[in-house]
């Protein structure tokens, strides 16, 4: 098995949103915001090679949005997921599975296109999409809270292309690869957490129950939650696991680190080392 880094490029979030209830005089050490007191986070995504599989873990905001939408997100930096691929020596093509840890737009929004006729088609034409129907039927019926983070176009071409299926919590993981999928529901219903071994580590595909290195203290918690305690409790939760089994963290939305890992220290767990998931 082979892993890799997937870029997709970078956008701008709110500071405060991204830290919750933390005060600015303390977040913006983390995340140093501009004028707008918007910070840069990465979109990074996870690919496996396993033989005869291609697995795609996310896959960024994509690019079928109009300008307006983009603006409001400060869309930047040279890499696309498109060429991230390239880079690997793939293409979109050659996908046999996508594994969508959640269905907010800067995860999912990569999985369709839009062709120069307008059409919206599916980006990976031969892979299988995997969510879970716990977390689709709270996507396709959103509250009014989280509304703004599902978008129809990014969600409903996967179930009409019939292309979709459903990874079933207290099973055994639908991809082999996968030692075990955590589910959280602090951030949104049933997120997945997918968890492999690598050379002889354990890793595991963060998501958004850990955003960034910054998030690490438990208090650190986006607004974006909708159940901010719950995220509390999940978060401490992995990372007492992280930092007894010494897990290899991969963080989806760190500007600057791919990866970590955590120890226990006397104010809790906090961060060990960063570094690139090519240096495992």
């Amino acid at each position: 098995m082979n892993l890799h880094s997937i870029d997709t490029g970078l956008f701008k979030l709110d500071g405060g949103a991204m830290f919750g209830v933390v005060p600015k005089s303390m977040w913006q050490k983390l995340n140093l915001p501009d004028a707008n007191n918007m910070c840069t986070w990465a979109m990074r995504c996870l690919l496996i090679e396993d033989g005869n599989r291609l697995i795609l873990v996310d896959n960024g905001i994509g690019d079928k949005q109009d300008e307006k939408f983009r603006g409001h997100f400060y869309l930047h930096g040279d890499d696309t997921l498109e060429n991230s691929l390239r880079q690997k020596g793939f293409t979109s093509a050659d996908i046999t599975d996508v594994f969508l840890t959640h269905l907010h737009f800067d995860h999912c929004g990569g999985s369709v296109v839009r062709t120069g006729s307008g059409k919206l088609e599916l980006a990976f034409p031969k892979a299988t999409y995997w969510s879970n129907e716990a977390h689709w039927d709270w996507a396709v019926q959103p509250n009014p809270r989280e509304k703004a983070s599902f978008l129809k176009e990014n969600i409903l071409p996967i179930q009409e292309s019939g292309h979709l299926q459903f990874v079933r919590p207290g099973e055994a993981p639908a991809l082999p690869q996968f030692r075990e999928i955590i589910f959280a529901d602090g951030h949104t219903e049933k997120m997945m957490v997918p968890v492999l071994d690598y050379k002889g580590r354990t890793l595991a595909f963060m998501a958004d129950l850990l955003p960034s290195t910054g998030h690490i203290p438990l208090p650190y918690v986006m607004s974006y939650d909708m159940r901010p305690l719950v995220t509390m409790s999940e978060k401490e939760a992995v990372l007492r696991r992280a930092a007894d089994e010494n897990w290899v963290l991969l963080l989806e939305h760190d500007p600057q680190a791919a990866c970590c890992t955590v120890e226990h220290t006397e104010k809790g767990v906090r961060l060990a080392q960063t570094f690139r998931l090519e240096e495992l």
